[in-house]
């Protein structure tokens, strides 16, 4: 069996390495698609899960590229409809249609939430043709609809996008708590009750979820880290910063508050990208 376990963990780690490079574009679009930088790393992960598994099954290996940008299609979709979104090919059609689809680059960096505002198939468009400079043919075929369908879903999404206001309303938090868990955090104390979930590597709760923070200790003077208590998309963060000095933080650790104390911890250490993506502020 350890053998088994060995093996298993040995060709995962072939594969995170064979998929390193087109990893970040997997995460932008997902971050388009669900309109959040966290939620766009749980599709990344389901999407990689199932790649893994049904690579194992294969006698030989598609184009890896566009063989995850449709698996991340389809499982973003599938997460928009457990949140109770409507995914309709309706909404790619009967739009009055121009020959000009090019696009603008002030609309690449829109806000999410614009992104989040527009029907999943016209956010999947403008995601793979705007933000990822894909063909209107690539477009296409990860999409599986025809160029015709991938016009018209930009010709209503550009339009949306540049008239539509971002609207983000914050839950309330208690911003003195989440100062007093930065302050927990850089002096290594950590309830042992939280559940922890190192994204992209493993789930511990209790004592194991204990002697990971209390790690941090002894990394601490070689990276210079720097924990602060803030927000990102309204969710509350703490941003790790390294080195202490630098401006943007390296990576978020996310929160879940019960009546008493932290319940659940997600440390993006290993995702650095959404670093990259998330707006960090000191209020919602």
């Amino acid at each position: 069996m350890s053998d088994l376990v060995h093996d298993m963990a040995e060709a995962r780690l072939r594969f995170m390495e064979l998929v390193a490079d087109v990893r970040p574009e997997l995460h932008r679009y997902c971050t388009r698609m669900t309109g959040s930088v966290f939620d766009g790393e749980d599709v990344v992960q389901d999407t990689l899960a199932k790649a893994f598994y049904a690579l194992a099954e294969m006698e030989s290996a598609p184009p890896l590229r566009p063989w995850l940008f449709r698996i991340a299609h389809n499982t973003a979709l599938d997460f928009l409809r457990r949140a109770g979104t409507h995914v309709s090919d309706v909404d790619l059609l009967e739009v009055p249609m121009t020959d000009t689809v090019e696009p603008d680059g002030a609309r690449v960096e829109a806000a999410l939430q614009v992104f989040a505002s527009l029907p999943p198939l016209q956010r999947s468009a403008l995601a793979f043709k705007d933000v990822l400079g894909l063909s209107l043919e690539q477009t296409a075929e990860n999409m599986s609809v025809s160029v015709l369908a991938v016009k018209a879903a930009l010709v209503r999404a550009r339009a949306k996008v540049a008239t539509t206001a971002a609207n983000q309303a914050g839950a309330p938090i208690d911003l003195d708590r989440l100062r007093t868990y930065a302050h927990l955090f850089n002096e290594r104390n950590w309830d042992e009750e939280t559940r922890l979930d190192l994204v992209s590597r493993h789930q511990r709760r209790g004592r194991g979820a204990a002697e990971y923070f209390t790690r941090y200790a002894d990394a601490a003077p070689k990276e210079d880290l720097r924990a602060e208590a803030g927000f990102v998309e309204g969710r509350p963060v703490i941003a790790m910063f390294r080195p202490s000095s630098s401006a943007r933080p390296a990576y978020f650790v996310t929160l879940e508050f019960g009546t008493h104390h932290v319940t659940l911890v997600r440390d993006y250490r290993h995702v650095p990208t959404i670093a990259l993506e998330a707006t960090f502020t000191s209020t919602p």
